[in-house]
This record gives C-alpha cells, sequence and structure tokens, in this order.
C-alpha cells in the first residue's frame, strides 16, 4: 500500500516537473530551423514558404529609412522581388536570447551575400504562437566601417537635395 501510494506520488510529482519544458537546446534548435529557412525561403523565391514565417501583426525593416513594412505592405514587396528571383544571403554569427518564459526571443545575425557583395546584419524578434516560432519583428541592415561614417553622411545628405 505504501509503495502503491509512493508511486503515485512520484508520478504526480514528475507531471509537473519543468523538465518536461523544452530546454534551452531545443529552443535554440528550433529558433536556428526557423530562420535558416526563413533565409532558405528567400534564396528559394518561395513567398509563401517566407511570408508564413511571418507573425500576423509582423514587421520588416528594410535598409531605406521609408522602409517599415508591416506584413500586409511587405507581401506585395516580396512576391514582386521574387517572381525575378529571390535574395540569398548565409547567416552566422548568430546569437539568440529567450524570455525566462518561452514566449519570446531576440537575435542578431550577420549575413554574407552567396552572390558576392556587402555583409548585412539581421536583426529581430521571435513570438512563440500555437508552439511555432514567428517572426514579429526583422531589420535589415547594412553595417559600415566607422571610418566611413562622414563619407556615407555626406553621401546621404547629398541624396536628400
Amino acid at each position: 500500500m505504501i509503495a502503491r501510494a509512493s508511486l503515485l506520488i512520484a508520478i504526480a510529482a514528475l507531471a509537473g516537473c519543468p523538465s518536461a519544458r523544452p530546454t534551452p537546446d531545443d529552443v535554440r534548435a528550433d529558433i536556428d530551423v526557423l530562420l535558416d529557412d526563413f533565409h532558405a525561403a528567400a534564396a528559394d523565391a518561395d513567398a509563401e514558404r517566407y511570408l508564413a514565417h511571418f507573425a500576423e501583426n509582423g514587421v520588416f525593416f528594410g535598409t531605406d529609412p521609408a522602409e517599415r513594412w508591416t506584413l500586409h505592405q511587405f507581401e506585395p514587396y516580396v512576391r514582386s522581388r521574387f517572381a525575378d528571383g529571390g535574395w540569398s544571403y548565409a547567416p552566422r554569427d548568430r546569437t539568440v536570447f529567450v524570455s525566462a518564459d518561452g514566449s519570446t526571443a531576440w537575435f542578431d545575425e550577420m549575413l554574407d551575400r552567396t552572390a558576392g557583395g556587402v555583409t548585412a546584419r539581421g536583426t529581430g524578434v521571435l513570438v512563440r504562437r500555437g508552439g511555432d516560432w514567428k517572426v514579429a519583428q526583422y531589420n535589415f541592415s547594412v553595417p559600415f566601417p566607422n571610418a566611413l561614417w562622414d563619407t556615407i553622411n555626406a553621401m546621404i545628405r547629398a541624396e536628400g537635395d
């Protein structure tokens, strides 16, 4: 009788054990799969797959100051660009942080243009929706050496004239 009660208590305790939740490594693996497929979908010019990675209220920031696009605004651009082929960047040096409750993550990654060209940076926020990670915000930027600050600022000012 005591052995049976002990067994029931042990089973009940294990059922509510926090180790039943994904480990940080599991979460990181899920995020890597999402972001790697996000970039692969762009390289494959697969608009459906690419756009499906965004949260319903997702936002994409491009390199131009005017490029703050909601998913609804971004979709026509993606479809138009993907009709002529997508874009291909190979991510590296990705850093990921996950909130304590496991519902939000933020990341940064360097992106090497696979067809040659400049290295870019992607940063963003991910949210967990129904067990899946979705892109809530993606910020695509092109970092440049500090030594070029004055030159690039002069070019930007000249563009505005």
